[in-house]
């Protein structure tokens, strides 16, 4: 039977302290909001790697060598894989789908071990999952989403799918619909997959070797995003360039982060691109949001048992900016291994993590227990706003997914080797949990749209006006309606590689007959900006957003 961490009431009692102590000049530092629901105590792995697909399932899975799991195979299967390091022959399963309607779980059958991986959705929804470790490291793994209760979709592998051993790697989507996969441990290099007669290589990127440090390696997870002009911004350590992939070229470097602390694993902090807006505009900004880690040298010290306070800094750039500059900004929280979701309403949730140490087996200390909203519109010393409390730590290898009903899905905790549920600090998490932001609180339901048309799963051209038409309960202002648009990525080691916002150009709010309005979107028209596949789009009403409906840009 799995137990919990004792001691949990003096954590959250030292976050009231330490919230108590924060500089009265962030006005919203104080508020609290959201609630907490356990949907499953054993989901039988932990949630180290999650991806929502557009059927409304979440494929979650942890690694193949931890020894047997708490769900098994369906139909008596068995991993036999005499490579594996744990067990030879395994009846246990270590990846699930979970279904949200139904709030279940079903077993899946993977061969080789997934641990530390990458992945993302392609356009045809499928979700494509590259690398590992030990006999995974090359492998490429698909899984096609399908429907109905009697599902069998499953993972299908595909050895030697990648030239270079990948481990801890960044994926991303580009503009032609190929992903792109980016470093690893001792990897310098990209590569691309689907493979062509062009592409069928490693290529070297500097870049990474520049930003590695042999000792702490705080240059793995490199953040990864696709800019406005169709080349990617990559961010690793301290440091971040603009990159372009076609002709292996560095466009523009960027300034160091102030104070020159690491970032990335095992540091851990987390990083969003703020939503893109004026979509229509000549010139389109684009954003990056960077939120903690822990200062240099803090994975040794964590080794020797010394851990050090996590950072409690966030760093803003505009990243087509003619000369950008970080902007630093002090979160009311202390952070690592804390994961950043990005709202229906273009607020960004900061969730899970420590407020010690690092990432790596048992180097993490004092869990976060309370979330932080970041409003990116507010004016600087309103932007932070801290949410109610959890009460399960969620430490190395926890995760955090958009739903599309607006609640954000949390699971995963395995800050040590195997599955441990006793005899640790911080014992093996099994559970999945929601926590639904305040805009899915009663008192706002009579602001709270309901999307009528277009029906879910609805194919848009690029550039395209489209008709949503809503309802709300109560009375609408007008000037407080807005369409936006999110690509669910797959996340893992606190970043959610693919995340996507999109705040559509959105023409007048109409009145079609009782509480039922329309409002004319055009969708983006390139891209560069929306890599064609599916996403969420949500009509948002004084903040408060509609459930999503699936749309597929092509």
């Amino acid at each position: 039977m799995k137990t919990r961490t004792t001691g949990i009431p003096f954590l959250i009692l030292g976050q009231l302290l330490l919230l108590m102590l924060q500089p009265c000049y962030r006005k919203l530092a104080y508020a609290a909001g959201g609630s907490w629901d356990l949907l499953i105590s054993n989901i039988g792995i932990s949630a180290m790697h999650m991806q929502l697909l557009n059927n409304d399932r979440v494929i979650m899975y942890d690694r193949t060598d931890f020894g047997t799991s708490n769900i098994s195979l369906p139909d008596g299967k068995c991993r036999n894989n005499p490579n594996d390091l744990a067990l030879k022959l395994d009846c246990s399963a270590h990846s699930v789908e979970y279904d949200v309607s139904t709030n279940s779980v079903r077993p899946l059958m993977v061969q080789t071990d997934v641990w530390c991986s990458s992945g993302s959705a392609t356009s045809d929804g499928s979700l494509v999952q590259t690398g590992g470790f030990n006999d995974g490291e090359n492998v490429v793994r698909v899984f096609r989403p399908c429907n109905g209760n009697g599902s069998t979709c499953d993972w299908k592998e595909i050895g030697g799918g990648l030239i270079q051993s990948r481990w801890y790697a960044t994926n991303h989507i580009l503009p032609d619909g190929r992903q792109i996969i980016i470093g690893g441990r001792e990897a310098f290099n990209y590569e691309f997959y689907p493979k062509t007669a062009s592409t069928n290589n490693v290529f070297n990127l500097h870049f990474l070797q520049q930003t590695n440090d042999p000792r702490e390696e705080n240059n793995l997870y490199p953040f990864v995003f696709l800019n406005v002009d169709g080349n990617l911004f990559i961010f690793a350590n301290d440091r971040a360039i603009l990159f372009n992939y076609t002709t292996n070229t560095v466009v523009k470097t960027y300034p160091q982060i102030p104070g020159g602390d690491p970032r990335n694993y095992p540091s851990t902090g987390s990083a969003v691109l703020l939503p893109l807006k004026n979509l229509q505009a000549q010139i389109i900004q684009a954003e990056v949001l960077v939120c903690g880690g822990t200062p240099r040298g803090s994975y040794l010290n964590a080794s020797s048992g010394n851990f050090l306070g996590a950072l409690n800094t966030c760093s803003r750039i505009t990243i087509t900016d003619p000369n950008p500059q970080w902007i630093m900004e002090t979160m009311p929280l202390a952070r690592t291994m804390g994961d950043m979701v990005i709202l229906p309403n273009g607020n960004v949730l900061i969730i899970n993590g420590a407020a010690a140490g690092t990432a790596g087996w048992e180097l993490g200390r004092s869990p976060v227990l309370s979330p932080v909203i970041y409003r990116p519109d507010n004016p600087s010393d309103s932007r932070f706003e801290v949410q109610n409390s959890n009460t399960i730590p969620r430490m190395y290898h926890s995760t955090s997914i958009l739903l599309r009903d607006g609640r954000v899905l949390v699971g995963g905790s395995n800050p040590h080797v195997f599955y441990n549920f006793t005899g640790v600090l911080y014992p093996t998490e099994l559970s999945l949990e929601t926590f639904s932001p305040s805009y899915l609180d009663s008192e706002s339901a009579n602001s709270r749209p309901q999307i009528i048309s277009p029906a879910s799963r609805h194919k848009i051209k690029y550039g395209q006006r489209v008709n949503i038409r809503f309802t709300v309960p109560g009375s609408v202002n007008r000037d407080l309606v807005k369409v936006t648009m999110v690509a669910p990525g797959f996340n893992t080691h606190s970043f959610t590689m693919n995340q996507r916002m999109l705040v559509l150009f959105n023409g007048d709010v109409t009145r079609v007959g009782k509480s039922a309005y329309k409002i004319n979107s055009i969708f983006p028209n390139s891209s560069n900006l929306a890599p064609a596949g599916y996403y969420l789009l949500f009509v948002v009403h004084q903040d408060i957003p509609s459930e999503g409906i699936w749309v597929r840009i092509q």
